[in-house]
């Protein structure tokens, strides 16, 4: 099992339901394929560096996960597919990047504390 980050943005003029329902989506064919979710993060709505399809926004999500290596292609197919995705990011971490993200996990759960 390698550890796994995908960063993706939806498009901004989505409403909340389908953010949800897209990120639901995702959530699901990981689970489905035997991917193990560590954590995942909604960092709502950014200002792009750059414009992608005209659009000078988008909403954030982060999702860390384990998983074999076989199931980043189909996954990353599934996001080239869906209109609602403007970018898409998957990283796989070694040690150290593992170790950091454990401390921004922590990071995040005492800020919202």
């Amino acid at each position: 099992m390698n550890h796994y980050e995908t960063v993706f943005i939806l498009n901004p003029v989505l409403s909340e339901t389908q953010i949800k329902e897209t990120v639901k989506k995702f959530e699901d064919y990981l689970v489905s394929k035997g991917a193990e979710m560590i954590h995942k993060e909604d960092w709502g709505l950014k200002k792009l560096a750059y414009p992608i399809q005209k659009k000078k926004s988008g909403f954030y999500h982060l999702f860390e996960f384990k998983s074999s290596g076989e199931i980043i292609s189909p996954f990353e197919l599934e996001f080239r597919r869906d209109d609602s995705i403007m970018r898409y990011l998957t990283v796989k971490l070694d040690k150290h990047a593992a170790a950091w993200a454990e401390k921004r996990r922590q990071r995040v759960k005492s800020a919202k504390k």
